[in-house]
């Protein structure tokens, strides 16, 4: 917790990494803003401080068009928090209020709407409706600046109810009329294509090593669902390519992309999302880049614009934008086993995922067997069981199926022991009916209880799905093989239990130094072991 003389003294030096953690507004100007905000920082006596743009929303304040405070990242206390306001957080996020309604988040919180309404206000300074108002607002935002959609669907793809209540709203927030707000970008700089691509940043704070999230995702990445390409590579069905020009609002549909940046890697995957589907670009940095720059190119290509959100929320998830990388990095740089690895990398992240149930069924597939193996099985399963595309994209051809899909999937397609065969396919019944949930807004420790309780999933699956699909910062594997050479390599050959116990919380963050580590040793000692590194998991099956 800081206090409102620690807020201005950030807000007097412009500090950006409590972008997202506080807004500030100035009673004399009206406006609301991000605590780095370039302008003439204003007097202590005319700030006030509120947790979130929705509580400066609510007071009266309008946003700031010089910093644009709708574009931060998300304070890292709603990702990791594990109470009720936490979990809230998470799920507005994901846009369950403007699918489902208050009632519907109350109902997957277990509380009241009366009850849940009040404990956010009470701790945030608004309600459930309010936090997902002004999510809307910066989606319309961002259609209305990067695409050339009419404004009648701009204000429902964002979640609106009516054309009325979105010009409302944006007049309020952005002190602007939809169309002024979209005459502020140029015409030349927006999407012409209807249904075509929308680029956008994923903005981050401190610093960020995305070589590591590459990696790792490159590591795992199953084939025709997900890839990570060099940037540019040709589409092999119409010759277009990855990427587009950076910092550009928008990018035409496939055919009319073009550029090079040689050494930028992007990650690319399908998404099943509530209305429809997309297609995902993620650019890492590249060499020579700026760690601390402070957002991540994107692109996505959607069969329903109403999904808009809930993919971006979905991104960030799984590249962890939302981390205090400062925080992780100053509690293990000053460790004397992750000390060095902390210095030679920092902003290391956790990568959590875009869909929990996939997590889960691919976590199971990787029980006994190596990476390499799992990834194989996965994307067999993906080609029979997974629904295909209307038309490929490079290698990216179906979406991942569905738990309902592969609980029925017949045992000649489950290329495992029997006993695993029914501790994948008991998971995914128990997934798609209901009897586990991995969203967002589930109890972790009753999650992980009940996924205890399932046949053949044990404690490595359980802490493995808390660190990534949970969110968890603070889940140690010390039976997990990579833990344990990436230990052996830094010349700890103990009890991991005990050397992990001094890293928390953000032991989660400790896992992925030591996967490094362990990747490292690997790499010398040749690839058969390198495919095998983290490969022991759980054995109860």
């Amino acid at each position: 917790m800081i206090d409102d003389d620690t807020r201005y003294r950030a807000v007097d030096s412009r500090d950006a990494r409590f972008d997202g953690v506080f807004f500030t507004a100035v009673r004399t100007t009206g406006i609301y803003c991000r605590p780095s905000c370039p302008a003439v920082t204003p007097k202590r006596v005319n700030c006030t401080f509120f947790p979130t743009a929705a509580a400066a929303q609510g007071a009266g304040y309008r946003a700031c068009r010089r910093c644009r405070p709708d574009s931060v990242p998300g304070s890292p206390e709603w990702n990791h928090r594990a109470d009720l306001v936490g979990r809230a957080m998470r799920l507005i996020g994901d846009g369950v209020v403007d699918r489902e309604g208050v009632a519907g988040l109350a109902d997957r919180l277990g509380y009241s709407s009366r009850q849940l309404q009040r404990q956010l206000t009470a701790e945030l300074g608004a309600g459930p409706l309010a936090l997902a108002r002004a999510q809307r607002a910066q989606t319309a935002r961002l259609l209305l600046q990067t695409t050339e959609l009419p404004v009648t669907e701009i204000a429902f793809a964002a979640g609106f109810a009516s054309v009325r209540q979105f010009n409302d709203t944006v007049r309020e927030v952005y002190d602007r009329t939809p169309s002024g707000l979209r005459a502020e970008v140029a015409s030349g700089r927006r999407d012409t294509v209807r249904a075509g691509t929308i680029s956008l940043r994923l903005a981050y704070r401190g610093a960020l090593d995305s070589d590591h999230l590459l990696d790792f995702l490159a590591l795992r990445a199953v084939p025709g669902v997900e890839e990570v390409v060099p940037y540019g590579q040709p589409d092999a069905q119409n010759g277009a390519q990855t990427g587009g020009q950076t910092g550009t609002p928008a990018v035409a549909q496939p055919g009319m992309r073009s550029g090079s940046r040689p050494g930028v890697r992007t990650y690319r995957r399908t998404l099943a999302l509530p209305y429809g589907h997309a297609v995902a670009e993620v650019d890492g940095l590249g060499p020579g880049t700026d760690p601390l720059r402070g957002w991540l190119d994107c692109r996505l290509r959607l069969t329903d614009l109403r999904d808009l959100t809930t993919a971006v929320y979905r991104l960030r998830a799984l590249f962890d934008l939302d981390a205090d990388p400062d925080a992780v990095d100053g509690r293990l740089g000053a460790d004397p086993v992750l000390g060095a690895l902390v210095r030679a990398r920092p902003g290391v992240r956790s990568p959590g995922h875009v869909d929990p149930h996939e997590l889960a069924a691919r976590a199971v597939l990787g029980q006994q067997v190596s990476v390499a193996a799992a990834r194989t099985l996965a994307g067999r399963l993906a080609d029979r069981y997974g629904v295909p595309l209307a038309e490929p994209s490079g290698g990216l051809r179906v979406l991942f199926p569905s738990a309902a899909a592969l609980a029925g999937a017949e045992a000649a397609d489950l290329a495992m022991p029997q006993s695993r065969r029914r501790a994948f396919t008991g998971l995914c019944a128990a997934l798609a009916d209901g009897t586990v949930r991995l969203d967002g807004g589930v109890d972790r420790e009753q999650a992980a209880a009940t996924l205890l309780a399932l046949p053949g999933i044990g404690p490595w699956t359980v802490g493995y799905l808390r660190m990534r699909a949970l969110a968890d910062p603070d889940v140690f594997l010390p039976g997990d093989a990579g833990v344990r050479h990436g230990l052996l390599r830094l010349g700890q050959p103990g009890d991991p239990k005990a050397a992990g116990a001094a890293w928390a919380p953000w032991r989660s963050y400790a896992v992925h130094r030591l996967w490094t580590a362990a990747s490292a040793d690997s790499a010398e000692q040749g690839p058969q072991q390198q495919t095998t590194s983290n490969s022991v998991k759980d054995d109860q099956a």
